[in-house]
């Protein structure tokens, strides 16, 4: 039993977010790894720019059926069953990837790696924000995003010393993965199940457990009492229900904030970084090298979102994201254009890496996990998260061919295009969240 003294055993609270969210590292590790890994795979697979953008993209093809099956484990048989699950399919694919003797095969595995990342991306966030407290869930959620830009970063740092190995440096990129899969796998074993799920499913006696282990004696109470009020009457929900009329716009605010998440272009940066750097004249060195500062921005700033999301709240934090990007797009664009020194270009790209990890990145992923009324929140982060998984692969497969032939520079004119609409949609449609049960959340919506 927690100390009556404290509201929170946060001790607790924090190291089951932080196994949990080590789904996020390997999320950014099967994102990151492959920006290191294209130099080679152009060279093995002999790629024109159609195959480079699906072989990019595969993984996200795999996000959404992972994503559809993590829906369906989630519901049936909980959220802890499908972390394992996926920390199983990472753990096969990286090795299976590694050992890939053809293109074909090479893209199937990928497909297959992608399935554990679109678990991991709903089930992850979903687990966190279930089992947090409403003062500190923003920043337990965004522990997810600080582990995937963990797994960016060191995939980064690996690739980047691997890089002189010879050219089959490749294969060790992908393999290395096996080894946070495993500790993922060992560490999902000791975490407790969602306690709004035990409800849901009647195991009221286990969530009472979970839940003493999380607070004191009052947020027990005042907890289970909202999770049963909310969950009143309410057995098994068709997939209907997800668009039924009085949750329909917090879903509609769910599928665009993800969608826009992905096409405000970021990922470009992340995983086309040679591309970028090679059209104005940067050496491999060089490429990779920008690849490591791009991922010890990225968690830097991720950090400091961490500490600021409770307290600056997620709507101007999502705005300054926006706003921020589409300048900085524009002027990047530019000097793609006019063939500016690399040291110049590296600064504006780090500028919109720092923007978006600050804001776009964490923020998106916390309003997803809390916009959803309890009794269809896993149906609806399906939807949302398929969605951002599909906009994910639009992304990384168009890229490679409009910059054959718009130019590297010409996509960043259409994605600050897009952020410039990304912040008008946040100024209309996106409501603060910060500080509200998840219970709390789904009464103002119903009451609006």
């Amino acid at each position: 039993m927690t100390n009556q003294l404290k509201p929170f055993n946060n001790l607790y609270i924090i190291g089951i977010s932080f196994i949990s969210a080590l789904g996020g590292y390997l999320f950014g590790f099967d994102f990151a790894v492959i920006s290191g890994a294209l130099p080679f795979l152009r060279t093995e697979f002999a790629l024109d720019a159609v195959w480079e953008g699906f072989l990019t993209g595969s993984l996200a093809l795999g996000c959404i059926f992972g994503c559809l099956v993590a829906g369906t484990i989630a519901e049936r048989y909980g959220r802890r069953p499908g972390l394992m699950l996926a920390a199983f399919i990472f753990a096969i694919s990286s090795v299976a990837i590694a050992l890939s003797h053809s293109l074909t095969y090479f893209v199937v595995m990928r497909f297959a790696a992608g399935i554990g990342v679109g678990m991991a991306s709903m089930l992850c966030p979903m687990y966190i924000a279930e089992i947090s407290p409403a003062e500190v869930r923003g920043r337990n959620v965004a522990i997810n995003q600080l582990t995937v830009v963990l797994g960016i970063l060191i995939t980064n740092l690996t690739n980047y010393f691997l890089a002189d190995t010879g050219p089959d440096a490749w294969r060790w990129m992908f393999g290395l993965g096996t080894v946070p899969s495993v500790i993922f796998l060992l560490g999902v074993m000791w975490l407790p199940e969602s306690p709004r799920w035990l409800v849901k499913a009647g195991h009221d006696e286990k969530a009472l457990a979970v839940l003493n282990k999380i607070g004191s004696a009052q947020f027990v109470t005042n907890t289970l009492a909202a999770i049963e009020k909310s969950l009143a009457g309410v057995k098994k929900q068709p997939f209907s229900a997800v668009f039924a009329k009085g949750v329909r716009p917090a879903v509609l605010v769910g599928i665009t904030l993800a969608v826009f998440q992905q096409l405000c272009g970021i990922n470009v940066v992340f995983n086309y970084t040679s591309t970028i750097f090679e059209s104005v004249g940067s050496s491999l060195n060089q490429q990779l090298f920008e690849t490591v500062s791009i991922g010890i921005v990225n968690l830097l700033f991720t950090l400091l979102a961490m500490w600021q999301v409770d307290k600056l709240g997620r709507r101007p934090l999502m705005l300054t994201g926006a706003l921020g990007l589409a300048i900085l797009y524009i002027v990047l664009a530019f000097l793609l254009q006019s063939k500016a020194a690399a040291g110049l270009v590296s600064i504006f790209v780090l500028l919109a890496i720092s923007t978006y990890a600050f804001s776009l990145a964490p923020v998106t992923w916390v309003l997803i996990s809390e916009i959803f009324p309890n009794k269809i929140r896993g149906a609806a982060s399906t939807v949302a998260i398929v969605s951002l998984w599909g906009a994910y692969f639009i992304l990384v497969f168009t890229f490679p061919i409009l910059a054959k032939y718009l130019g590297t520079y010409g996509p960043f004119y259409l994605y600050a295009a897009i952020c410039f609409a990304g912040f008008v949609f946040v100024k209309l449609k996106v409501k603060e969240t910060k500080g509200q049960t998840l219970e709390e959340l789904e009464e103002n919506l119903i009451r609006h």
